[in-house]
């Protein structure tokens, strides 16, 4: 890839320059998404991820980071378990007056469903608890970021912004809402406020997104086009592309049907021919450990 990680942007729109935030999301969730956020990392075709606190394999997260503390990873702030079988819950204590927890006693499975019961001081105690948790097992936490959009949902955006500024932790948030939410199933909710609440990000010196991209979902035939078209149609600015690559091994008995999106991105990522082309393509690529020291060095910490 690109070799331009020196390069951060000025709280993220430069037109001239097409950057790149390469993010392997749901890290934690299963075996194989952490050997693929390790390995791909190794390789610089994966830049960043975030971690998923409360699922099962968050301990082995620890155990690559120890061996490897250049790993770049934030916090994936989960609320919502959304596969039939392999489920998680909170780690704070809740009870099921939080709205947080289906009739299991798990996460709901849909961020419509969170929203339809959620009390907002119940899942900022538990958002708290994800972070404080990742904090005390010494992960040196670069960003935020929130599993199937939690966080953009009207009752949770200002807390949301409001963990990055107390943690100064930056935080993803796309100048155009739409890059987002067109990508992702968050119900007929809308944020009227999310661009008063950008300009006041920008205002305070926070670093933003310019434009947001998403695992394409195809059929595994369609995938070295679909990705191909992907890096190779990234606009100016800086873009936030969140994959979701994946080891095979065992996704393929938690979620049957699409185990091969994971798989096939992990198998592309792996390709120097895919490398060669991101490099072609006058990309450059960066992850969040420069981009949060420069936030942490620029902005003083608010009340």
């Amino acid at each position: 890839m690109s070799g331009g990680s020196d390069v951060i942007p000025d709280n993220g729109y430069q037109p001239d320059l097409r950057q790149a935030i390469i993010h392997a999301d749901d890290v934690g969730m299963c075996h194989g998404a952490n050997v693929a956020f390790a390995e791909l990392s190794a390789l610089g075709s994966i830049t960043c991820g975030a971690v998923m606190v409360p699922c099962p394999w968050f301990l082995e997260i620890l155990q690559l980071v120890e061996r490897n503390p250049d790993l770049d990873i934030g916090v994936h702030l989960t609320l919502t378990s959304e596969w039939e079988c392999y489920r998680w819950g909170p780690i704070s204590t809740i009870s099921r007056n939080s709205g947080l927890i289906d009739a299991q006693g798990y996460f709901w499975h849909r961020t419509p469903m969170l929203a339809e019961h959620v009390v907002p001081e119940a899942a900022e105690v538990e958002m708290r608890a994800q972070i404080d948790r990742a904090l005390s097992f010494g992960l040196d936490i670069t960003h935020l970021d929130a599993h199937m959009g939690v966080a953009f949902i009207p009752e949770l955006f200002d807390i949301y912004l409001r963990l990055g500024k107390d943690y100064q932790l930056p935080v993803l948030l796309p100048r155009t809402i739409a890059d987002y939410t067109s990508v992702l199933e968050l119900g007929d909710h809308t944020l009227d406020r999310y661009e008063d609440a950008v300009k006041d990000m920008e205002h305070l010196g926070w670093p933003l997104v310019d434009h947001f991209r998403m695992t394409p979902g195809v059929p595994t035939e369609q995938a070295r086009s679909a990705y191909y078209e992907l890096i190779g149609s990234l606009p100016g600015g800086l873009t936030y592309v969140a994959l979701h690559p994946t080891r095979p091994g065992e996704i393929e008995s938690i979620v049957p049907p699409r185990a091969h999106y994971r798989t096939d991105e992990y198998r592309l990522l792996q390709e120097p021919n895919f490398l060669e082309f991101v490099h072609h393509q006058k990309i450059t690529t960066i992850g969040f450990r420069k981009i949060r020291d420069r936030l942490r060095g620029t902005v003083s910490p608010l009340s």
